[in-house]
């Protein structure tokens, strides 16, 4: 049979029942979408927690104070109570670490702000004129910490975004708009201390770890003095100049503070260094097995889709065996018979895999657009789904064709 010849009858075929064909469509056009929209959450996901923990620095190497705990399974985690971090040791390393291109302090904790009848409670975040640079803050107005502040313990502090519009409130009439050049010059209270606002924040959106947003800046140096009333850091970050040299200045900084607190056994460290590299990557790996997991869950829908098709292909047979025993009466070759039922099959798969794909494209725009998730539709995505439902409507209609095409035609014809 020609190629036109097939394509005429399948589609005569499929059209002269259109609810069958439309309800055995929709099991493969549910399933596709469910893949795509499924797998293009997991890609969003992965893509917005990486690019949010890139945007807070880049190179990073976070030392936090207290030994690192093993939950099993490979699972660690930072104890973090420890009082061992100090301005010595950040010190220390930035003259001593060849590879450190910038080294800034932390000192955080959250208390109660107050401006005017507006109060919150956020994070404070004692750090140095390096922190900036460091962790990627861009300023909206004003200036952030300087090496001066640091040195005179000044009382001043660099508002994140969600501050402002949490103590500046519509209901303030000097503050309508919430006009940030008009913020800079006022006077906030921190634990009941009157502050100066000199700047404000960029929006950046969270991290999943920290809000940049919701946050006060001011030096380490007043935050010590004043509110926390010991030397110690909660937290000191090495920005490295090299990516290659990560791995190298963890372990010459773990030796370095090893030999500052004094201590012989690495597994007595007072401290712990997590690499920003290895967090990207054990992230990155952990998103990459939840996104096969929600395509694999979603796949059992496709599988249902090519079960029916199968049951509808050899309703289909049945159906039409005496046409099958006609055709093959005058002349049709048992090829010819297959080809006719497979091309059906792959037809319906066909079709709707192209609709599957453009609902699923739909539903996943519309999620990302009313902020639902992050969403990516990849190409690789779009084309695997065609891929497989084209696959579908080859495996599941085959046994159906291969029968029809087997029929005897005289008992083909005899059939009531």
């Amino acid at each position: 049979m020609k190629i036109n010849d097939i394509l005429e009858e399948t589609f005569s075929a499929l059209l002269s029942n259109k609810v069958r064909t439309g309800l055995t469509m929709l099991g493969i056009i549910i399933g596709i979408a469910s893949v795509i929209v499924m797998v293009s959450v997991g890609q969003g996901a992965s893509s917005s927690i990486t690019e949010s923990i890139e945007s807070t620095g880049s190179n990073l190497l976070m030392i936090t104070p207290g030994s690192t705990k093993s939950f099993g399974y490979g699972a660690r985690s930072a104890g973090g109570t420890a009082d061992s971090l100090t301005v010595e040791d950040s010190e220390e390393i930035a003259a001593n670490i060849d590879s450190a291109k910038a080294v800034t302090n932390e000192i955080s904790g959250r208390y109660q702000v107050v401006y005017k009848g507006n109060n919150t409670n956020t994070t404070i975040m004692g750090t140095d004129a390096n922190y900036a640079a460091v962790r990627n803050v861009q300023l909206e107005s004003g200036e952030f910490v300087t090496a001066g502040h640091i040195t005179s313990k000044s009382k001043v502090c660099i508002l994140g975004p969600s501050v402002v519009e949490d103590l500046f409130a519509e209901d303030d009439e000097d503050f309508a708009n919430i006009d940030l050049t008009n913020v800079i010059g006022k006077k906030i209270k921190i634990n009941k201390i009157e502050f100066t606002v000199i700047g404000v924040t960029q929006e950046k959106g969270s991290s999943g770890f920290s809000n940049q947003d919701d946050m006060i800046y001011i030096p380490y140096s007043t935050a010590m003095k004043q509110l926390s009333g010991d030397e110690y850091l909660t937290e000191i970050d090495v920005q490295i100049s090299d990516s290659n040299k990560m791995e190298e200045a963890q372990t010459e900084i773990t030796n370095l503070l090893l030999s500052l607190h004094n201590i012989t056994d690495a597994t007595a460290a007072d401290f712990s260094i997590s690499n920003q590299s290895d967090l990207l990557e054990t992230i990155t790996s952990t998103s990459q097995t939840l996104t096969i997991l929600l395509g694999a869950i979603a796949g059992i829908s496709l599988l249902v889709g090519g079960i029916g098709i199968m049951n509808m292909m050899l309703t289909t047979v049945t159906e039409r065996t005496r046409e099958i025993g006609l055709r093959k009466a005058i002349g049709a070759k048992g090829d010819d018979i297959s080809m006719q039922f497979l091309s059906e099959a792959c037809v319906l798969t066909f079709s709707g895999g192209l609709i599957g794909v453009f609902l699923g494209w739909i539903i996943s725009f519309l999620v990302d657009y009313f902020d639902l998730t992050s969403t990516t539709v990849s190409i690789g995505s779009i084309l695997l789904a065609v891929g497989v439902s084209a696959g579908i409507g080859i495996v599941f209609g085959y046994y159906p064709a291969k029968r029809a095409a087997k029929m005897n035609p005289i008992e083909a014809l005899r059939y009531e």
